[in-house]
């Protein structure tokens, strides 16, 4: 019998009492889909992990999806106590998410490899409005604002150091466009791009995530799976399930802008247009199997958070 914990860190309580309402709602739906998901599976024992994270090595090998964000560490860390229990990942690898989680770091990073994305740096000066400010460390648009001039920037600043009072910042070039993500299932022997979806954000420019719909017209799904295997292309150790944001620009000049080295939101949707088990395909996929690509059910799924 196969082994497999779930553990979600809003739910878990790792995130205190004090959990942003957005990351709850979203880090709730994420674990009961994917978790009644890998309950299906014939041969599979799974459970939620329903208090502080705690694992001790043990004879027997299992396998720990871990959903969390990125910010405090929170996500390697705990990836990287599942490893040293003994334990195989569903998710990505401690060094992966690292890479990913810094998003000055990974802007780096698609530079040397010429992968378009917005101009980012860690001041001001060399990002003029207009421009978003987020933190460099962080997951579900906390702290996120669209400085559109330079009047707006001391204001937004203040708020997004209130909200935001112990980490890093950093500065996007702000690039119009529509909003996308594209999910990946990785694994050892191949990557294999979903169907990508739609973002619906809000439009007080805080890009809060709101849900989204899928599928998205086919010329423009080829621009998103282009650009986003070509954001993941030369990270080692993202595996399992991985999220790509996008942005599809009016122009036909489309942007990445960040990886999500974990499962996310768009599973909710994912799940319900795909003929097979997607968590099903997440564990054949990390285990090195040949998994083909899925099959997808007729018409649009649209889905809120």
């Amino acid at each position: 019998m196969t082994q497999i914990l779930v553990y979600e860190s809003t739910c878990a309580g790792d995130l205190g009492n004090d959990a942003p309402a957005s990351l709850r709602r979203e880090g709730e739906a994420m674990l009961s889909a994917v978790l009644a998901d890998f309950q299906l599976i014939s041969g599979v024992n799974a459970k939620k992990v329903s208090g502080p994270f705690s694992l001790e090595k043990g004879p027997d090998t299992f396998f720990a999806l871990v959903i969390a964000p990125e910010f405090d560490d929170l996500l390697r860390r705990r990836s990287q106590e599942v490893l040293d229990a003994g334990g195989c990942l569903l998710g990505s690898l401690p060094q992966a998410i690292a890479q990913t989680g810094d998003k000055l770091a990974l802007a780096r990073h698609w530079h040397n490899r010429s992968v378009r994305h917005p101009v980012t740096a860690a001041r001001f000066e060399d990002v003029p409005p207009a421009c978003v400010l987020k933190p460099r460390f962080g997951a579900g648009s906390q702290a996120t604002f669209l400085i559109r001039d330079h009047a707006e920037k001391e204001k937004l600043v203040d708020r997004a150091s209130t909200e935001w009072p112990s980490g890093e910042f950093i500065v996007q070039h702000y690039v119009a466009g529509k909003a996308a993500s594209v999910a990946l299932l990785i694994g050892p022997t191949q990557t294999t791009p979903l169907v990508p979806a739609w973002q619906l954000l809000s439009s007080d420019g805080r890009f809060r995530y709101q849900g989204g719909s899928l599928p998205i017209p086919a010329p423009l799904a080829e621009r998103a799976t282009r650009l986003a295997l070509d954001a993941v292309a030369g990270i080692q150790g993202l595996q399992g399930y991985v999220g790509v944001d996008l942005v599809l620009g009016d122009d036909g000049v489309d942007h990445a802008i960040e990886i999500n080295p974990r499962l996310t939101t768009s599973y909710l949707g994912l799940r319900r247009l795909c003929q097979q088990n997607l968590a099903e395909l997440i564990l054949r996929c990390v285990q090195g199997e040949i998994v083909p690509p899925p099959k997808w059910h007729a018409g649009e799924v649209a889905f809120s958070v």
